[in-house]
């Protein structure tokens, strides 16, 4: 396995991550095939994958749960885990509270390794920062609650720019493959922000 330092973090993590949005199913979205879940997680840090991607909305709500019966047993100790606070749901830092202690539970853990605003978009950026969501996030980041604070991105170049210029930002992730390269952030995004 490869591993590279990620973002502006110490940290230095599989070039291939595990990320649970797509877990297997008995059918529907939210009845994950557990067993199966846990076995793939497990082969892949076994393997050398030590990045765990995962969202407290996935398998509607049931990803989150899955990936920590599959890190228990000291697989969470092998791994740096990331999980996403979903924006569009925030009306309150209550409703941060709420929601990082559901997805602590759900996990299984005292500590989120790299924590995101999941899917953050111009029309979610300015609800975020009048509800001091990032000053929440400092404050989970002082206390070890997070290790790392970044955000998931949807959204137009332009809009990629305002939100990585206005917040020391550990990490960002978005969307990029070889046939969107100029879709949404992009390669002049990925090239910003590494600048």
């Amino acid at each position: 396995m490869q591993y590279r330092k990620l973002g502006k973090t110490n940290a230095v993590v599989s070039a291939l991550g595990f990320g649970a949005m797509r877990l297997p199913t008995k059918g529907s979205e939210t009845d994950v095939d557990e067993a199966a879940a846990i076995e793939m997680i497990r082969y892949a840090v076994d393997h050398g994958v030590n990045y765990v991607d995962t969202a407290y909305v996935y398998h509607g709500g049931m990803g989150e749960t899955v990936v920590g019966k599959a890190l228990a047993a000291g697989y969470r100790q092998k791994v740096h885990l990331a999980t996403k606070l979903p924006v569009w749901s925030v009306t309150s830092r209550a409703d941060c509270d709420r929601i990082f202690e559901e997805q602590l539970r759900r996990l299984q853990t005292d500590h989120i390794d790299f924590y995101l605003l999941h899917c953050l978009q111009k029309k979610h950026w300015a609800k975020m920062r009048e509800l001091g969501v990032l000053a929440w996030a400092e404050e989970l980041r002082a206390a070890g609650r997070i290790g790392h604070f970044g955000f998931s991105f949807h959204d137009t170049y332009e809009a990629f720019v305002e939100i990585l210029d206005t917040y020391d930002w550990s990490f960002c992730q978005f969307q990029y493959n070889f046939v969107n390269e100029d879709v949404q952030a992009g390669t002049k995004g990925l090239k910003y922000a590494a600048a």
